[in-house]
C-alpha cells in the first residue's frame, strides 16, 4: 500500500505542484485548505505525514498540530511555514511537529524530508521489504522498481510513466502525454508515443510489475493495478 499524506495549505499555488510532486512519487495524497477540514481528515482515515501550514484562514497550524497530537495522532507531522525564527521551530516542535521546513523551500528537499519521516516512525517491527512485482518512483533519482529490483528505463519511458502514476486509474490523453514527456511544441509522429508505451509495457511485464498500462481507443492510456509503495 502507498503511504498517505495529507497536504494542509490554503494557497493553491503552493499546494498544487506539492500534490503534484507527491503523487508522481507514488504517494496518496489528500489536500485540504483548513484546520477544521485537516482535523477531520485525520479522523476519517489513516495518515502517514500531516504537511501542515501555520497560516490557515480559519485556525493557527499550530493548534491543528497540538490538537491532532491530544486526539491520539501518532503519524508524522511536518510544518512548512513563512515564520523562520527558532523561537517558532521551537513552539512548533513543542506542540508535537516531527520537522520544521520554512517557505521557500525546494521540492527536493521536503520530498527527501517526507522519506525520512516515514523511516523514522516506521517503528521497530515494520518490514520495508516491498512485495514482488510492486511498483515504486524514485522520482528524486529519476529511478523505478519492480519490488526491490529495479527497472531499467529511458528518459522518455520514465517521464511518461511519472504521468501516468500521477494519475492513476484515470485517462491521460495522448496530447498530454506528448506534451508533457516531450514538449507542447512538438511537431512529431504520436506514434513516438506508441513505441514509448510498448517498450514501457514490455518491461513492466518483464520485471513481474502487476499495474498494467491499458489504451483506451482514441483516448490515451491508464495506468491500472494497486497502489504505489514507497519505501
Amino acid at each position: 500500500m502507498a503511504h498517505t499524506v495529507l497536504v494542509v495549505e490554503d494557497e493553491e499555488d503552493i499546494a498544487f505542484p506539492l500534490v503534484r510532486t507527491l503523487e508522481r512519487e507514488g504517494y496518496t495524497v489528500h489536500w485540504v485548505a483548513s484546520g477544521k477540514e485537516a482535523l477531520e481528515a485525520l479522523e476519517a482515515s489513516p495518515t502517514d505525514v500531516m504537511i501542515l501550514d501555520l497560516g490557515l484562514p480559519d485556525m493557527d497550524g499550530l493548534e491543528v498540530c497540538r490538537t491532532a497530537r491530544e486526539g491520539g495522532f501518532d503519524g508524522a507531522i511536518m510544518i512548512v511555514t513563512a515564520r523562520a525564527g527558532e523561537l517558532d521551530r521551537v513552539v512548533g516542535l513543542d506542540y508535537g511537529a516531527d520537522d520544521y521546513l520554512a517557505k521557500p523551500f525546494g521540492l527536493a528537499e521536503l520530498q527527501a524530508r517526507v522519506r525520512a519521516l516515514l523511516r523514522r516512525t516506521a517503528g521497530p517491527g515494520s518490514n520495508p521489504q516491498l512485495p514482488d512485482g510492486a511498483l515504486r518512483i524514485d522520482a528524486g533519482a529519476r529511478r523505478v522498481y519492480a519490488g526491490e529490483v529495479e527497472v531499467n528505463l529511458t528518459g522518455k519511458e520514465f517521464d511518461v510513466l511519472s504521468v501516468l502514476v500521477g494519475q492513476r486509474g484515470k485517462v491521460v490523453s495522448r496530447e498530454r502525454l506528448m506534451a508533457e514527456a516531450w514538449d507542447e511544441n512538438w511537431y512529431g509522429s504520436t506514434k513516438t508515443l506508441d513505441v514509448t508505451i510498448g517498450r514501457l509495457r514490455q518491461k513492466l511485464e518483464a520485471a513481474g510489475v502487476t499495474d498494467k498500462v491499458v489504451a483506451v481507443r482514441g483516448v490515451g492510456f491508464r495506468l491500472e493495478g494497486g497502489g504505489l509503495p514507497h519505501a
